[in-house]
């Protein structure tokens, strides 16, 4: 039987020491400061006084030192030693002042306050809570060494893999690029198919003939007239006094004159010739005839069911297929091989014990919201009965004491408070059973405070021994 459990036996059955005599008032830590047969000095080191003005009703040290045991001294401190159950410290303004503070009702000696002595049972209901403690202690830590195992055989898993990954990535990518060229030398011809149509287009349209910087002689009025989509009126006669308007009032301008026209013209041109550029080539279908009731047989609103999942399913089909020319094979190459270094190399405790809260969400349900913790993501907060999501923070830092720092999670940068700072929370993770949210709260505006359970965070139940060795100063 291990120490801590044969402790709470012996305090269960009501096994006490003997007190030490010392002044009322006085700690047994502090008890050889306070000899009867010397002179005391104040535990500030500012005077000594004789033992018999200690407990006098009258403050002599600056430190209220010399009167533990009474009301004196402003700044005086009371032990009450609440055999059975923890000593306390109350102020010494509290001594004698009809109220009972100490359990074991030591601070109302001289006040004639009815007073019961209640450590016995406070003691009794401690201990069952500490044993409780401990047995939940000792659950959660067995569960912790087999997260700790799981941790630590998935982490040779995903070292394995990513070695697989980074052997192979190299070869994998010279197959994705030797696709790419098997595609690119497919989708040439078309590509110069456009390219040939599209000079085809611009020589009809004249671009050579009217552009500036292709102009290699002069232009005429009749030249001119030969763009009827010049025509000022667009009344479908470009008539020749409208033609020499545009040159200016004379029949001909060399290069160097044509830059006046063009002014002229341009705008109106480059908007004409923006009309008939045409629409990419597509490949010609042999044309199935229709009968001439086909367009009535089916109302644009009648379409059969069938025939429109067909349709969405081809939409579908093009889509994906689009979607993997954007996504190449090598972009999930990478996103995996992203993932796993993520994984081994990310911060999830001494022993990875908390690894296995990634990629998990938790929630609490309140009379208001739903509050959702995705450990090492982020914190958010949803109305109960409808609305969008508060961003409460994302993950920031491991927060806890620096003897203890994985004790607290620290999420940040979250949305923005009405004319406030970014909501920030803090996550304080405590030893249990189970894995779950137990409470939130706003302690100050936009900073929040989530109480959360995982056996990841529990130490052994040795630990417990500083608590339960309170019980033994009497």
């Amino acid at each position: 039987m291990s120490c801590q459990y044969l402790l709470l036996l012996l305090l269960s059955v009501g096994v006490s020491a003997v007190e030490v005599h010392r002044p009322r008032g006085v700690p047994l830590s502090k008890r050889q400061f306070y000899e009867e047969d010397k002179p005391f000095t104040c535990l500030d080191g500012s005077r000594t006084i004789p033992f018999d003005r200690v407990n006098d009703d009258y403050c002599d040290c600056q430190d209220g030192s010399d009167e533990p045991g009474t009301a004196a001294c402003p700044n005086g401190s009371f032990h009450c030693t609440n055999a059975g159950f923890r000593p306390a410290f109350i102020p010494s303004s509290r001594i004698n002042d009809g109220i009972c503070d100490c359990c074991d009702t030591t601070d109302e000696y001289n006040s004639g306050a009815s007073c019961q002595n209640t450590c016995r049972d406070l003691g009794r209901k401690e201990r069952e809570s500490l044993l409780k403690m401990a047995e939940i202690a000792k659950e959660g830590f067995q569960l912790k060494q087999q997260l700790i195992h799981e941790a630590k055989s998935g982490l040779e898993d995903k070292k394995l893999k990513l070695s697989e990954v980074q052997s192979s990535k190299k070869d994998l990518e010279s197959k994705v690029e030797a696709l790419r060229t098997v595609k690119e030398t497919a989708e040439q011809p078309e590509k110069e198919a456009k390219e040939r149509h599209m000079q085809a287009w611009e020589g009809k349209l004249g671009f050579e003939s009217i552009s500036p910087s292709t102009v290699c002689k002069d232009v005429s009025v009749a030249e001119l007239m030969s763009h009827s989509e010049l025509d000022p009126d667009s009344d479908s006669s470009f008539t020749e006094a409208e033609a020499q308007v545009l040159m200016g009032g004379v029949d001909k301008v060399d290069l160097a004159a044509f830059g006046a026209v063009w002014n002229n013209i341009k705008e109106k041109y480059l908007s004409e010739v923006r009309t008939y550029i045409p629409a990419p080539v597509e490949t010609a279908q042999e044309e199935t005839p229709v009968s001439d009731n086909d367009s009535d047989q089916y109302p644009e609103d009648d379409i059969p069911e069938e025939e429109e999942e067909e349709d969405e399913d081809d939409e579908d089909d093009d889509q994906d297929e689009s979607d993997y020319k954007v996504r190449p094979l090598s972009f999930f190459i990478t996103l995996g091989w992203t993932v796993l270094k993520f994984e081994i190399s990310f911060d999830f405790g001494p022993s990875a014990e908390f690894g296995y809260l990634y990629s998990q969400c938790y929630e609490l349900t309140t009379s208001e919201y739903i509050y959702r913790l995705c450990p090492f993501n982020r914190v958010s907060q949803k109305p109960k009965y409808g609305g969008s999501e508060t961003n409460l923070g994302t993950w920031g830092k491991w927060a806890g004491p620096e003897d203890n720092i994985y004790s607290v999670m620290k999420y940040e940068h979250g949305t923005g408070c009405w004319q406030g700072p970014n909501r920030s929370t803090t996550v304080k993770l405590t030893c249990g059973k189970e894995t779950v949210v137990t409470s939130t709260s706003e302690p100050s505006r936009c900073e929040y405070l989530m109480e959360f359970i995982t056996p990841a965070v529990c130490q052994e139940p040795a630990n417990l021994d500083s608590d339960l060795h309170e019980h033994e100063e009497l």
